[in-house]
């Protein structure tokens, strides 16, 4: 995690079933709140489905948050790792954010915020959802494509690409109001704000 400051995005590579793209997810450690944001609500308008098939840190957690359950599943190797939300400060460590991490929990489906609440709450310290726990709350990959859940799973690995996801424009600022303003998502939801994009 300390090197965490340095990653600005990660974005999936994408490959194309025949019914839909798929979006694989097998070592993410996290990022901007805003570019995950951005990523998963493309995900989410496309209708892409997002195949977590290892390690989803951090920001990456907003796939299960953002995107609908009928479009995600997990794997028996997904691990989603959950901590509160921080920015970098000036003297180069970590700021705390309690108002941008009530803002992750306000998005988190219900299931997964009584997880955490039961796990200590959202800290400094990274907490793991895995096994049976994770696959009660997100839909197993092998059974959501028996059960007719979209084509094939796209075989594809994770690659960083710095940047990838920021970019200005329109866009960005729907996002950005998307994870200030909850309701965009979630409508019946508080509208907490999050005065910077530089929250992790």
């Amino acid at each position: 995690m300390r090197h965490i400051a340095l990653l600005l995005a990660a974005a999936a590579s994408i490959s194309m079933s025949s019914a839909k793209a798929d979006m694989r997810i097998t070592g993410d450690t996290g990022g901007l709140i805003l570019q995950y944001a951005d990523r998963f609500t493309q995900a989410r308008q496309s209708g892409e489905r997002i195949v977590i098939d290892g390690a989803c840190l951090s920001a990456c957690t907003l796939a299960i948050a953002m995107v609908p359950r009928e479009q995600v599943c997990a794997t028996s190797r997904a691990v989603l790792g959950f901590h509160a939300a921080w920015r970098p400060s000036a003297s180069g460590g970590r700021a705390a954010s309690p108002e941008a991490t009530r803002a992750m929990m306000e998005l988190y489906p219900t299931e997964v915020r009584q997880w955490i609440g039961r796990h200590g709450g959202l800290t400094t310290h990274m907490i793991y959802l895995r096994g049976r726990e994770l696959t009660a709350i997100v839909p197993d990959c092998a059974t959501a494509v028996a059960a007719g859940g979209g084509g094939s799973v796209a075989v594809a690995r994770t690659r960083r690409v710095p940047g990838a996801v920021a970019r200005a424009g329109s866009q960005t600022r729907t996002v950005a109001r998307a994870v200030r303003d909850p309701s965009v998502l979630r409508p019946e939801m508080p509208r907490p704000r999050l005065a910077s994009q530089q929250w992790r």
